[in-house]
């Protein structure tokens, strides 16, 4: 691939969180660690082997690749997070090349601090050999700060826990954008697949996405992926450790309406399995779909909109008597479009009946539209106000400014809508990434966040011989990475 060529993704926002809602459930993932336990590196060849240590095998490998593979690495994690490195630094201030650090290599691990050996070259004197600590945590060196760059700490989620392996490498990935390589951070991920870790980051393979309409169990795939992260991220709203401005994003080809595969029959298949994922746990779920905008006979719905709001009611929930679901819609799932007056809360009607409140929204592809009063800001912030710490999930949004007259979507206001956008944080993310142009094809790999807890990683779409299809990790970070940092990493 040129050097000229870069990377076409569609825009995403980022957030920080905080609020509540209902009742916590439990969710049960694999075996896994709290993330305050300590590794140990006993062996075991018990089948069922416990996570919440690096097995023997775990640590001798995990050394190993990365004292033969990752020399540089180490030796710039000496440099930027321990002492020889402020060591270094204050003595080649006076004189460059008077302390050198020749190399370095990890001698020992655990999930608060790993162990480095540094050899070090005093001008006229021996080597010197120096084994220093780094925290999992560590930021940079106050003295080092014009080399290299700190990275925000990895969040921690009570409840949320991680292999062992996982746990490590995970952190290990920050510190490696920290000293300017985050293309290790891919292969780091690579490592705690193929150790047996928790499979963050991995993805099936075979999905050939490159082929419309997807297989079904592509399909299920997706919507299974997302309703799990859509409940985990509802508990941990309530427990208040999360915001209550959530987005998921879901840009596989079936679902992208910027291209001619894009079919609205999957949509609506991924929000029946989430509200009924949601329904399922006694939650409370209203789907909403934007009403006409505009004024005049300039009014309308966006057209990859079109006609959701009917057929949405009119697909199948299996909700009628003497089905799987029965009663559920109506009860457990409404439906509605976005605004203040569509929140509904706890109440006792007219007729005496109580009402139960909504507990969590569903937002179906909110977007602005060309044109005068055609901007979905004002409803959407007046809905989110009325939830107050409810749930409110925007799937698929597009919150960005669209062509207006009178001033509505331009200068007036930006940095407030840019804002209010960008209040709503990720808990579940599959975005293809393709060649910049006008083509779609062929996919090049995919971005993923795949629970609210993980991370970000950028897959490459690579094909085997056998003619399958694997997606193989290639850049992790708390945050979306960019184009540029993608492209990278693919011509590493």
């Amino acid at each position: 691939m040129g050097s000229n060529r870069y990377l076409s993704c569609f825009l995403i926002f980022q957030w920080v969180l905080t609020t509540s809602g209902f009742v916590p459930l439990e969710i049960s993932r694999n075996a896994k660690i709290p993330q305050s336990t300590v590794f140990a590196s006993s062996s075991s060849t018990a089948d069922d082997v416990d996570k919440s240590q690096l097995s023997e095998k775990q640590l001798d490998f995990t050394m190993g690749y990365i004292n033969k593979h990752h020399q540089d690495l180490l030796a710039d994690f000496a440099k930027a997070f321990s002492e020889v490195g402020a060591e270094q630094a204050k003595k080649n201030a006076w004189s460059g090349g008077s302390y050198v650090i020749e190399s370095s290599k990890i001698v020992g691990i655990d999930t608060e601090k790993f162990d480095l050996e540094v050899t070090i070259k005093l001008r006229g004197k021996k080597l010197l050999v120096k084994t220093v600590s780094v925290d999992l945590e560590a930021d940079v060196l106050p003295e080092r700060k014009r080399s290299y760059t700190n990275k925000a700490p990895v969040p921690v989620y009570d409840g949320v826990t991680l292999s062992a392996i996982d746990y490590i490498m995970r952190r290990l990935g920050r510190l490696c954008w920290a000293v300017g390589k985050p293309e290790v951070s891919g292969k780091l991920i690579q490592l705690a697949i193929q150790l047996d870790g928790d499979g963050v980051g991995k993805l099936p393979e075979n999905m050939f996405l490159n082929q419309v309409p997807h297989n079904r169990y592509v399909r299920r795939y997706f919507y299974d992926g997302a309703s799990q992260a859509t409940l985990e991220a509802c508990i941990l709203c309530s427990q208040k450790q999360i915001s209550n401005r959530m987005k998921i994003t879901s840009m596989f080809p079936e679902m992208n309406p910027s291209m001619d595969s894009y079919r609205i029959g999957t949509i609506l298949e991924l929000v029946r399995v989430i509200a009924i994922r949601l329904a399922e746990e006694n939650l409370r779920v209203r789907v909403c779909v934007q009403g006409s905008m505009g004024v005049g006979i300039f009014t309308g719905v966006p057209k990859s909109l079109n006609g959701v709001s009917k057929l949405l009611q009119m697909m199948d929930w299996e909700s009628d008597e003497g089905e799987e679901n029965e009663g559920m819609v109506g009860e457990y799932i409404r439906f509605g479009n976005i605004g203040r007056e569509h929140v509904v809360d706890a109440h006792t009607n007219a007729d005496g009946e109580k009402v139960e409140q909504d507990d969590v929204f569903i937002l179906i592809a909110p977007q602005s539209m060309v044109g005068i009063e055609s901007s979905i800001m004002g409803s959407l912030a007046e809905m989110v106000e009325a939830a107050g710490d409810r749930p409110v999930i925007l799937l698929n949004p597009d919150l960005v400014d669209k062509v207006s007259s009178q001033g509505q979507q331009s200068v007036r206001g930006r940095k407030q809508r840019i804002e209010f956008a960008e209040s709503f944080k990720p808990i579940y993310h599959f975005q293809n990434i393709y060649v910049s142009g006008t083509s779609y094809f062929p996919i090049l790999g995919a971005i993923t966040k795949l629970h609210p807890g993980e991370q970000f990683v950028a897959h490459q779409r690579r094909d085997m011989k056998n003619g399958d299809e694997i997606y193989v990790p290639c850049l992790s970070d708390e945050e979306i990475p960019t184009g540029e940092a993608i492209l990278a990493a693919f011509e590493t």
